[in-house]
């Protein structure tokens, strides 16, 4: 299971380097910054994708590679109640919860559940998740999709897909990769978020608050959906191999392992050029 190595929040942005150490940007008022301590991390992940004025403070979570999970920051919900939790594979936030897999397959979630999201104690042969804004989604190692959660907009109705490697959760839609590089989505088409349908040969997705973003075989950066903070200015980039989408700005990692970004800079979260060493993970 690859790990993510770049992660984003609403106002800051996560990157792990090749010697297991993490660097974040941006905002630090609930502390989501504070990673400077952790080591043997293997992927990482960033909370709070919400777009509400008064929901700013965000969490990060950082996978270890005994299995342990870290987190930093708002803990309003008991999103960073994650110490006695082992034998994870994989992780992923959402705005109020933190999700990882286990090494059986099962999921299991801390934090905000209002809404359904915290439901995926059922779940079984789950190989990757995401998490939204309010909803949760996975993908079975059969390649079918699971969803749960917040579904106003369709974004949990996922039932149909087939072959999928992996997905991506952003405010009111859903993302789904499929074994032959295409990509499908649902949920909220306002902002054109979900206008995927035309995309071939994609390697990796992410999906931000009203847009989303993938990198193709050759390297090269796609995006659709709100680009009012210049979110989905990337169509310049190269040499990709992994993404991550916030709420307003997008991510991109480069071959070298350097870093590139794009939208909202208003708290220093797209503040990336110094970073060397980020590499994407087997």
């Amino acid at each position: 299971m690859t790990g993510q190595v770049l992660a984003a929040g609403r106002r800051h942005s996560v990157g792990l380097r090749t010697d297991g150490t993490v660097v974040a940007v941006g905002n630090d008022g609930a502390g989501e910054c504070r990673v400077d301590g952790w080591t043997d991390v293997v992927a990482v992940a960033a909370g709070n994708v919400h777009t509400a004025r008064n929901t700013g403070r965000s969490h990060t979570v950082g996978l270890r590679s005994d299995g342990s999970v870290v987190a930093t920051g708002w803990d309003g919900d008991g999103q960073c109640a994650v110490s006695e939790w082992r034998d994870a594979v994989a992780v992923a936030a959402g705005w109020r919860t933190t999700l990882a897999v286990l090494a059986g397959g099962r999921v299991v979630a801390t934090g905000r559940g209002a809404e359904g999201q915290c439901d995926v104690s059922p779940w079984t042969k789950v190989v990757a998740i995401a998490g939204g804004d309010w909803h949760s989604v996975a993908v079975r190692s059969d390649g079918t999709a699971l969803a749960t959660g917040n579904d106003r907009r369709g974004q949990c109705q996922v039932s149909r897909w087939r072959d999928l490697v992996a997905v991506a959760a952003g405010s009111l839609h859903t993302l789904g990769l499929r074994g032959d590089g295409s990509v499908r989505a649902t949920g909220d088409r306002s902002s054109r978020a979900c206008d995927v349908d035309r995309w071939r040969d994609v390697i990796r997705i992410a999906a931000g608050s009203h847009h989303s973003v993938a990198v193709t075989t050759d390297g090269r950066a796609m995006a659709v959906g709100d680009n009012s903070r210049g979110q989905c200015d990337i169509d310049a980039w190269s040499d990709l191999v992994a993404v991550a989408a916030g709420s307003a700005h997008t991510l991109g990692l480069r071959a070298d392992g350097t870093v590139l970004s794009a939208g909202d800079n208003t708290f220093g979260q797209c503040r990336v050029a110094g970073w060397t060493d980020v590499v994407e993970r087997p």
